[in-house]
């Protein structure tokens, strides 16, 4: 089946856009995808052939920068629908918050404007549950879509990054945003296979349960999501007419602690989770050791989030339903770091 609407994936190199594209050219889109580098799609395109894409012919690429105009109205032009998955991460966070906060929010608003100024129909924007959640404080009560993060926490310069260029956007849509229309998807930690060796950011806490380095592991509950189920959310609030105007949590349902995760890798992987630790670090040595060290101090921060949510938004009005659950999710993503070398 061919649509013949055409679709441009902001990222098409990270983790959840290049899925996102793969699923795309599945389901007979034309794709657009944008580049800080021509010199990386060579990258796509081994990722869209682990995916199993035989006929590049309705893939195309424009090469862009968050931070500059160029080049961003050719990169609409044309297109029916944007997907806005790319965010700037860095491997380790920037000193001054603002080098990480001025691209998302500049970035949004840059992608925005383009679209709006081309006729495109509709945004859908990759933001986080950190945007949605992290300022509600009763365990006991559902954290739903109309809930806001407060940007004046105590965050991550990521996580703040979100909340703000979310906002932003929706303040530009109500604004100037004219004829277009804005979905949002606010997933939770994102697991599940990568299409190429370029892992996330995020995989680095499995990594370190792998390679032995948490020698206790702290009991941080976590709520996960497949990126394979994220990439579905994000076609489907494209396309749903009900969509519009909404936000979606997405999570694969239930939580799961760190130390749940070091059993499950225990249990299931045992040849390559042989110095993966099952000691229980207290939360009073967390709370402690956070007066003094930097990460320790990030970890007592995540102990402290309520992660009471569900992803009934999405169910109800996209008719989403995830097909990985949480173990899968984590299997897979373990796989990958297996097949890219990142653990022995």
């Amino acid at each position: 089946m061919e649509h013949s609407e055409t679709v441009l994936v902001t990222g098409g190199t990270g983790f959840v856009g290049s899925h996102c594209v793969l699923q795309l050219l599945q389901e007979g889109y034309g794709v657009r995808t944008t580049l800080r580098s021509m010199g990386r799609k060579g990258e796509i395109l081994d990722m869209m052939k682990a995916g199993g894409i035989t006929s590049f012919d309705r893939l195309t690429f424009i090469e862009t920068d968050l931070m500059k105009d160029d080049n961003w109205a050719e990169a609409v032009k044309g297109c029916t629908y944007v997907l806005h998955v790319a965010s700037p991460i860095y491997s380790t966070l920037p000193k001054d918050e603002n080098e990480m906060i001025r691209p998302a929010v500049d970035g949004t608003l840059r992608v925005l404007k383009a679209a709006r100024n081309a006729g495109v129909k509709r945004v859908v924007v990759t933001s986080n549950f950190g945007a949605v959640g992290y300022s509600h404080k009763d365990p006991n009560t559902l954290i739903t879509e109309a809930e806001w993060t407060d940007p004046n926490e105590k965050m991550s310069s990521y996580n703040k990054s979100k909340v703000l260029a979310e906002r932003a956007a929706w303040d530009f849509i109500r604004k100037e945003g004219g004829g277009l229309e804005l979905s949002v998807a606010n997933p939770v930690f994102i697991l599940g296979p990568s299409l190429g060796p370029d892992l996330p950011s995020g995989f680095d806490i499995l990594k370190q349960l792998l390679n032995g380095s948490m020698k206790a592991v702290p009991n941080i509950p976590f709520n996960i999501i497949d990126v394979r189920d994220l990439a579905d959310l994000h076609i489907r609030a494209m396309t749903n007419p009900n969509a519009k105007g909404q936000r979606f949590i997405a999570l694969a349902g239930g939580r799961i602690s760190l130390p749940e995760i070091a059993r499950l890798l225990k249990n299931k992987m045992p040849e390559v989770a042989k110095k993966v630790s099952t000691r229980i670090l207290p939360n009073w040595v967390i709370y402690v050791a956070a007066l003094f060290n930097g990460q320790a101090k990030q970890a007592a921060h995540l102990l402290k989030i309520v992660r009471n949510t569900s992803s009934a938004n999405a169910a109800s009005v996209l008719g989403w339903a995830p097909t990985a659950n949480n173990e899968q999710a984590i299997l897979a993503a373990t796989e990958s770091m297996i097949k890219f070398g990142i653990i022995k």
